[in-house]
């Protein structure tokens, strides 16, 4: 018997046999991080570029010197990760790749209106998923993308500053079509998006974390995820290369036939 749409879409239930399944990778754990951590550090020095809010005195007169400093630091470690991470679309697990971000089917769009519906408080259910839902997916590819465009506007700036090749040949271009105060303004205002995300990113995890209860919160930590067999077949239906999994929390019944949902 097929998957019905009510069988894919009903809540967890208890009775039902959890797979403790591998999904984020490490390296995926580890540019989560760091992308959070070096956008702290980027935000506040680079607040105090934008307004120096210290009043140096004596010694501290380095203050400027040592904030611009530890900002190009952390622009360099942020760019590192971003780089890792765009080679991972492409060599990671399924839930890493690029074709779990890109809604390229009807399918998937259809998922993406059933997030939003959730969202909109049209339906009481978000539409379950192993890695992100499709609308989630959809925005950090946006959110990659802007994140790239800050990289790219940061060097820009430091190519202004430096003057020397190859900084100027790589970068020196986009001052040079924008003007440097639009860009100047837009790796500013970019920080603001990037907050606006984060707060509803912690937002929905805690959300979605309560709804489906399979470890989201502690998988970005752990890497693993606890999900019912009947949601693990129906995300291995495009026979792709199975996971790393095992029994948790309680033993598994025998299994399943492939595409029947569990009792």
């Amino acid at each position: 018997m097929a998957l019905t749409r009510d069988a894919a879409e009903r809540p967890l239930d208890v009775a039902e046999p959890l797979l403790r399944v591998y999904v984020w990778e490490l390296p995926v754990r580890v540019v989560h991080w760091l992308i959070f951590f070096s956008i702290v550090v980027l935000s506040f020095t680079g607040w105090y570029l934008h307004g120096p809010f210290v009043a140096a005195r004596g010694q501290q007169a380095f203050v400027m010197a040592t904030m611009r400093y530890v900002h190009e630091v952390a622009g360099f470690v942020f760019a590192i990760a971003l780089l890792v991470r765009l080679y991972w679309f492409f060599v990671g697990n399924r839930w890493a790749r690029w074709g779990a971000y890109v809604p390229f089917r009807a399918a998937h769009w259809a998922a993406v209106g059933a997030m939003l519906r959730y969202y909109l408080f049209l339906r009481w259910r978000p539409p379950y998923a192993i890695g992100h839902n499709r609308l989630a997916a959809f925005v950090y590819l946006i959110v990659y993308a802007l994140l790239a465009l800050q990289a790219l506007t940061g060097f820009a700036l430091l190519a202004w500053v430096l003057r020397t090749p190859p900084w100027m040949t790589l970068f020196g271009w986009l001052p040079g079509w924008l003007g440097i105060q639009p860009v100047r303004q837009l790796h500013y205002l970019l920080m603001f998006v990037f907050w606006a995300f984060t707060i509803h990113h912690v937002y929905s995890a805690v959300l979605v974390a309560g709804e489906e209860r399979n470890g989201l919160i502690g998988s970005i930590v752990s890497g693993y995820k606890f999900v019912p067999a009947w949601l693990l077949r129906r995300e291995l239906a495009d026979a792709a290369p199975p996971p790393r999994e095992w029994p948790a929390r309680r033993p598994a019944p025998e299994p399943l036939p492939r595409g029947e949902p569990a009792p």
